[in-house]
């Protein structure tokens, strides 16, 4: 497990679920992370949300970003979800992005994903949610929250 002190870098896994074949906003989000300090892995298209888990776990990462354009989200982010409640792995925060209609998003943040971003999104924003959240979880999980 990720060494949870608030120094540790925060490793993010941007992936793109479905058949979705639009990337370049995952690359430049990856990128923007990246620039902000944290070790991100870029999982590539078309992942099923179980690649999504496996890579998750295996890679040891704080944070699951989901780029999804496809439409599919109501069923997307879900799964993903449902399958790091299945292997232990629910600390882990999934956020993410797309063109996703408010309440869709209400209706998935209720089921357990971080704050999703639409078109715009400032990647300043987006970094200091990510660290904001990321250092909240680890002090949950140390105790000290």
């Amino acid at each position: 497990m990720t060494d949870l002190t608030d120094d540790a870098p925060i490793r993010v896994l941007v992936a793109k679920p479905g058949l979705d074949g639009h990337d370049r906003g995952a690359k430049v989000v990856a990128a923007a992370l990246r620039d902000a300090g944290m070790e991100v892995i870029y999982g590539g298209l078309h992942m099923t949300p179980e690649m999504i888990v496996e890579m998750a776990v295996q890679e040891d990462v704080d944070v699951i970003g989901l780029s999804v354009l496809s439409g599919a989200h109501m069923t997307l982010f879900p799964e993903v979800l449902r399958r790091l409640r299945e292997v232990g792995a629910d600390h882990v925060l999934v956020t993410g992005g797309g063109i996703l209609p408010d309440e869709d998003i209400a209706a998935l943040r209720e089921q357990g994903t971080g704050e999703l971003f639409g078109p715009g999104t400032s990647l300043d924003a987006l970094a200091e949610y990510i660290r904001s959240e990321t250092s909240k979880r680890r002090a949950a999980a140390s105790g000290r929250a």
